[in-house]
């Protein structure tokens, strides 16, 4: 529920950097976000620190996943409803690209009136985690594209870049009137439940789960390939991450937290502000703290994280899925400390935004105001508390929180009652559409 393109390892996430590299191109009314129900607030609020306002219209949620070919069409299908035939430039959310290769990309326009165009990127090794494309002949700033290969072993990755061939970035500029030909004929199911179901719903119900890559790009003879030789990655696990940004002088990477490291070298270091992370004799490795959750592993180990995922899933623990820092269209709260009986929250609420209007059956609520302050609505009744101030909420009580100030609302919020738990809520007035 918190994926790794809205962190922030730097000063913006990965998503709003992919948002402000599409603002080269375009403008924010003409950028759409194909994501899910979970992360749609994500998007509005991350758009917004930026300083701008996406159109909720231009946030397309896909009622399930189903790999990135249904993504694009559903993305596809409702920008040529708006604006008629156009070139479309389409990006992943979690990469990091340099800017500068904007303007190449803007520049392959013309090739997308005949081609699927996609960008392959000059290999700087023998990467294993990429696929690669083989160009073919020549065709204006681009390349026919003779063949795409999956995931190589080492000595395959060395042979594919002696032969000229370049990573598969994921990128794609499609002119729709090309994309929907080339999707009746290589995928008729797809294209047919596109074309003959009004709900995203009834089409995510009928279309298989499949890519881009296996259901169209490798299969069909208009597709070309353009060059990119600049900074690239998918940032498809922790040693990704490792290199891509800048190390001290000991070529260690230290996020949020203080570090006493001591002949200790090349490794990354993420934890929480104001806590001391102290490695001796410690290299290559990845150290990762989260209030609930430790990953200590080898940096050459790192793909394996998907092992303890899956491991978690297994087992049913929710803490695959939701970190302790929960994101709303409001604001954020995070989990201090959870019982069966009681639950204890640090809830930030940000200027000028308001929770639901709400009540809970089965717990009652105390409130302290840390920071800011705060309006408070209950069964009716409205009043302001400032720093210091508390009230307390009994259970069955309408009751609703806003921030009517310019600065982020903290709140300390106890929650005790014999069920403590999130679905414990009643809605009777949302300005985000939440039921």
């Amino acid at each position: 529920m918190y994926p790794k393109q809205f962190l922030k390892l730097n000063d913006t996430s990965l998503f709003q950097d992919t948002v402000l590299r599409c603002l080269e191109i375009s403008d924010i009314t003409e950028i759409f976000v194909v994501t899910n129900e979970s992360q749609k607030f994500f998007v509005i609020g991350q758009v917004e620190e930026l300083g701008y306002e996406i159109p909720v219209d231009n946030i397309l949620l896909e009622p399930v996943g189903r790999n990135t070919l249904p993504a694009i069409a559903f993305g596809m299908q409702e920008i040529k409803k708006r604006f008629g035939r156009s070139v479309v430039g389409i990006f992943s959310s979690d990469h990091v690209l340099d800017k500068n290769a904007m303007a190449t990309i803007r520049n392959a326009e013309e090739l997308a009136s005949e081609y699927l165009l996609t960008f392959g990127v000059v290999p700087t090794s023998p990467h294993t985690g990429y696929g690669y494309i083989k160009p073919a002949e020549p065709i204006g700033c681009g390349f026919k594209v003779s063949e795409f290969k999956e995931k190589p072993d080492v000595s395959s990755a060395r042979k594919y870049i002696e032969d000229g061939c370049l990573w598969n970035s994921g990128m794609f500029l499609f002119d729709t009137d090309v994309f929907f030909e080339e999707l009746e004929r290589y995928a008729p199911e797809i294209s047919a439940a596109f074309n003959d179901s009004e709900s995203v719903k009834d089409i995510y119900e009928r279309v298989a789960s499949i890519s881009i890559d296996y259901g169209i790009m490798e299969r069909s003879d208009r597709v070309a390939v353009v060059k990119l030789d600049e900074r690239w990655s998918d940032l498809g696990n922790f040693n990704a991450i490792y290199e891509e940004f800048d190390k001290d002088e000991n070529s260690n990477i230290v996020y949020n937290c203080d570090d006493v490291l001591i002949n200790s070298s090349s490794n990354l270091i993420y934890s929480k502000p104001d806590k001391i992370v102290s490695l001796v004799d410690i290299k290559d490795m990845i150290v990762v703290d989260t209030p609930d959750a430790l990953l200590v592993c080898p940096k050459d180990s790192s793909q394996k994280v998907k092992d303890v995922v899956s491991a978690l899933k297994d087992s049913n623990d929710e803490r695959a899925q939701l970190h302790q820092t929960v994101y709303r269209p409001w604001g954020s709260y995070t989990i201090l400390e959870n019982s069966e009986r009681h639950k204890i929250k640090n809830i930030i609420v940000m200027p000028q935004k308001k929770l639901s209007l709400q009540l809970h059956h089965h717990r009652s609520e105390h409130w302290v105001v840390v920071e800011g302050m705060a309006c408070v609505q209950v069964d009716g009744e409205q009043y302001f508390l400032r720093q210091g101030e508390s009230t307390f909420i009994r259970s069955g009580m309408k009751h609703r929180l806003s921030n009517p100030g310019k600065v982020p609302l903290e709140i300390i919020e106890v929650q005790l009652g014999e069920y403590v738990q999130e679905d414990d809520i009643v809605r009777f007035d949302d300005e985000y559409g939440r039921k």
